[in-house]
């Protein structure tokens, strides 16, 4: 698929290991993939490419931000309606009020078959790259 037909995925985690499997993962489901290593790097992300941003996959806890991955989806959401997200963590599970509508939390750590399974359920059928579509359930 040719890069200009792909969608964008934001990756947030200050993990460069986690960080690089999930950008691995999401490419190999089809999306082109901006990396951030914090909570502000994501936000500087989102400012000057949320229009063109499909889904938000953040972990939670990203020192030395004041902020966690929880507000910044919350954040996204309210500027960002049309971003799906997906939100992970292996430290905390969320409250009732941490996620915003229609985003998904999965445990870390987690697999690729894990994280195409929520994005299959996240993303609308026509949202979905071909690859995605074609992984197995």
């Amino acid at each position: 698929m040719p890069d200009d037909c792909r969608p964008f995925a934001l990756i947030a985690d200050d993990d460069p290991l986690v960080r690089m499997n999930s950008a691995e993962i999401l490419e190999n489901a089809g999306f082109q993939v901006f990396e951030a290593s914090g909570v502000e790097q994501a936000a500087q992300i989102l400012d000057a490419n949320g229009g063109k941003i499909s889904l938000l996959f953040t972990d939670v806890q990203m020192p030395p931000s004041q902020r966690d991955g929880f507000e910044l989806a919350r954040v996204c959401a309210a500027a960002w309606p049309g971003v799906h997200i997906l939100v992970a963590s292996g430290m905390v599970q969320p409250t009732e009020d941490d996620l915003p509508e229609g985003a998904i939390f999965i445990n870390k750590p987690f697999s690729a078959e894990v994280v195409y399974d929520r994005l299959q359920e996240l993303l609308p059928d026509d949202e979905q790259p071909a690859p995605l579509r074609q992984a197995n359930p």
